[in-house]
């Protein structure tokens, strides 16, 4: 069995490359260089080696929110039209496509962490097109739609110019008490972990559907923020601001994540916490 990871240098891909190259399986790393979502023929010259049995994960998306929304037409080609041509590009080739997706397909008003069988109900143009993308994949069979929350990782997001815990490391370290939402509530979630469960579903050929494969527990991003302080010995805690002084965009309130599936594979998201520490201590900010 060979995995092609499309997005494969990028925070998540290349953990879910790191923790299929651990298990001794077959990888193909593909970069925007390499394919094009939005471009069928490119996908299909990327994916000529790929054929029954293989597994094809597409973790390229457009996802910065304020982006999203006011170019919509361009999420909709990466998030909607990209999503379906990867699948397809997959299944004509006997392969399974993974969609990677959000916690932004919900919209908050559960205040309970969202299982795979909730109904999607997107507040904004970046979940809206990510549930569109999900519904495109789930007409080819069969499929894995994977579902992740406010992820961290070692390669950082080219597309967010890093992540929210190398930002809280910077500003820890440097003194300052920044200001920090604390009425939005998620999974943090290490892209390593993720990447763990994601390979751990595709060893046990677990059956197709959604699966969410965030570290359990919920934190608002000041929780966060302060347990970054904690973790790494600065005495600094954040400021409190409620979301609708500092983000324009309307985002879930709530949209942490948890399995209902994971349990009857045998396997187990870890607490958010211990995925932060990992994390941190191979960055070198803790020993």
């Amino acid at each position: 069995m060979k995995i092609a990871v499309i997005g494969g240098s990028g925070q998540f891909g290349s953990d879910i490359v790191r923790a299929a190259r651990a298990r001794q399986l077959g990888v193909k790393v593909l970069t925007h260089q390499d394919c094009d979502v939005r471009d069928r023929a490119s996908l299909d010259r990327a994916l000529a080696d790929i054929g029954p049995g293989d597994i094809v994960v597409n973790t390229a998306a457009m996802h910065k929110t304020d982006e999203c929304q006011l170019r919509p037409a361009a999420a909709v080609e990466v998030n909607v039209h990209g999503a379906y041509h990867a699948a397809l590009a997959a299944a004509s080739r006997g392969a399974t496509p993974v969609y990677i997706s959000t916690d932004y397909v919900f919209d908050g008003s559960k205040r309970a962490p969202y299982v795979e069988s909730d109904a999607v109900l997107p507040l904004q143009v970046y979940g809206s097109t990510k549930a569109a993308g999900e519904a495109l994949v789930r007409l080819v069979s069969p499929h894995y739609i994977v579902r992740v929350s406010s992820l961290f990782g070692i390669a950082g997001s080219s597309g967010k110019g890093g992540n929210f815990v190398e930002t809280m490391v910077a500003r820890g370290k440097g003194g300052e008490r920044p200001r920090v939402v604390d009425d939005i509530i998620s999974s943090p979630t290490s892209t390593a972990d993720a990447a763990e469960l994601l390979i751990g579903l595709i060893e046990r050929k677990a059956p197709p559907g959604a699966y969410h494969l965030s570290n359990a527990g919920a934190a608002s991003w000041r929780e966060f923020a302060d347990e970054i302080f904690r973790q790494i010995g600065v005495r600094v805690r954040s400021e409190p601001i409620a979301s609708k002084d500092m983000m324009g965009l309307r985002r879930p309130a709530y949209s942490a994540l948890a399995s209902e599936k994971l349990g009857k594979l045998g396997l187990a998201a870890r607490p958010w916490r211990e995925g932060l520490r990992d994390y941190l201590a191979a960055k070198g900010y803790v020993k």
